[in-house]
């Protein structure tokens, strides 16, 4: 049977310029700045150009009414249109003296992988070898290994190549690509790598050791078992240190030393700064956080031209609803951009207050324990918000460009009943590790009674994580001879 019956609700929805916010907070500086050219290019009606907005909120009440039926013989799409084009765009030098040119130049020159084809060339080979060496030096990393095993190379050569060989003749024309600069190139592990280094060395008794160790005790050797090594062949430490020093003194990479091998460099741009004049605290928003932006004229006088006709077609209705649909995008993303450099900057003075003593000083261990919490509650936001700021921003001080969330650490108490910021604990625990003896580097359970002694009473088990959070080995792979 069919029923009838009423139901309340109540339910939180955002709105869709609570999510367009919400997207915008979490940006970092280049990203947003991509954001805002995006929405200039789909949104006609929003303008960039560093002019006084004059569009009022008295023309939004304007617009905001469309129940006026108007008439006019205004031609929409030729209003609309945007096909005036300026005479010297259509003369063969087809640009103003005021354009600007914006082509990137990029720097040309010989790749990794011509440098090797071009040393390849030098060999006597005939046809079919010198197509599986050009292939092996094609499967090479930037790196300057060769990642994959010789039976799949094999079938790659068959499938891709149509060339049907044995792996002992591909293995062959490995050892000539092997024999290329750099020195370890082609090498398919650091093993192999570091033989090849070690073989073109000049022979003497550390060089001997040296591959010997490689060759036969790598395992021992990665993990620092010096003395199974001096037991195994007989030798002083002096000796283990010379054949040492040579291994150190190779390149486990060397791809990356060849100077025409691109490499990618990330670049950070700070979304504040924090500077300290006359003794006091400023902190600044990135100005590229904060664009010019405004609602455009053009627009907003069309719809004005609409609304004082005296009719309106079907074609012009839609227009009109067109129109205001772009302005209110316009006027919604401004409010937008408006709304998101003061959370910003809200978030990022509650954190330059909190954390003040360090940044009057950049000693890290003023830093004080700090949640999102105290920072959400210090603003009136949410935690989310904050979270937003915090792990996608950086903020450039007079000690260095840092990422915010760093400021942030859990607390624990320290002997006299004071909390203190797991980041003090762990920069304490990084100066014991520097200072401490290379030859005797201290275990967990020792780093653990020293910080004890200095009034951080901390389990062995928490040191261990502090340790790896740091990347700091464990005690036998920080042994020195």
């Amino acid at each position: 049977m069919l029923k009838q019956q009423l139901n309340l609700k109540l339910s939180q929805k955002l709105s869709p310029q609570q999510i367009q916010l919400m997207k915008l907070i979490q940006l970092p500086t280049i990203a947003f700045e991509q954001r805002v050219q995006q929405e200039l290019e789909e949104n006609p009606a929003l303008d960039s150009e560093k002019e006084k907005d004059e569009f009022e909120d008295a023309s939004t009440d304007e617009y905001d009414n469309d129940s006026e039926v108007i008439e006019t013989e205004f031609d929409v799409d030729e209003y609309l249109s945007d096909d005036e084009i300026p005479d010297y765009r259509l003369k063969s030098n087809n640009y103003s003296k005021d354009d600007e040119d914006k082509n990137i130049p990029y720097a040309s020159g010989v790749s990794f992988t011509e440098h090797l084809q071009n040393q390849l060339n030098t060999f006597n080979l005939n046809k079919q070898e010198e197509e599986i060496a050009s292939f092996l030096v094609g499967s090479i990393d930037d790196a300057g290994y060769l990642r994959r095993n010789l039976l799949d190379l094999v079938d790659d050569l068959a499938f891709t190549q149509n060339i049907f060989v044995e792996e002992n003749e591909v293995e062959k024309l490995l050892h000539i690509v092997q024999s290329l600069d750099p020195a370890g190139v082609g090498a398919r592990s650091l093993q192999e790598c570091l033989l090849i280094q070690l073989k073109r060395k000049k022979a003497k008794p550390a060089i001997k050791l040296a591959i010997d160790m490689i060759k036969n005790s790598f395992d021992m050797f990665i993990k620092k078992h010096y003395q199974k090594i001096i037991l195994r062949y007989s030798i002083n430490e002096e000796e283990l240190r010379e054949a040492i020093d040579e291994i150190e003194n190779l390149n486990p990479k060397p791809g990356a030393s060849y100077a025409g091998n691109t490499r990618t460099i990330e670049h950070i741009t700070p979304d504040f700064t924090i500077k300290i004049k006359d003794g006091e605290l400023q902190v600044s928003l990135n100005s590229r956080n904060a664009p010019s932006m405004h609602v455009s004229r053009d627009y907003s006088n069309m719809l004005k031209a609409y609304k004082e006709s005296k009719g309106q077609t079907k074609e012009q209705k839609r227009a009109v609803l067109f129109i205001k649909q772009k302005l209110d995008s316009a006027k919604w993303f401004i409010d937008a951009i408006k709304q998101r450099q003061q959370t910003l900057y809200l978030t990022m003075h509650a954190i330059m207050n909190f954390q003040k003593e360090y940044f009057m000083t950049g000693d890290e261990r003023k830093i004080k324990p700090m949640i999102l919490k105290d920072i959400a509650d210090e603003i009136d936001m949410d935690i989310s918000t904050v979270s937003r700021v915090a792990n996608s921003k950086y903020v450039d001080t007079p000690y260095g460009t840092f990422l915010i969330k760093e400021f942030f650490s859990e607390s624990m108490t320290n002997d006299k009943g004071e909390e203190v910021s797991t980041r003090e604990i762990k920069k304490i625990l990084e100066n014991i590790v520097e200072k401490e003896n290379k030859s005797k580097p201290y275990p967990d359970a020792k780093l653990a009674q020293l910080l004890k002694e200095k009034g951080y009473p901390i389990a062995r088990r928490t040191i261990a994580k502090y340790r790896e959070q740091l990347d700091i080995p464990v005690a036998r792979l920080r042994k020195e001879i």
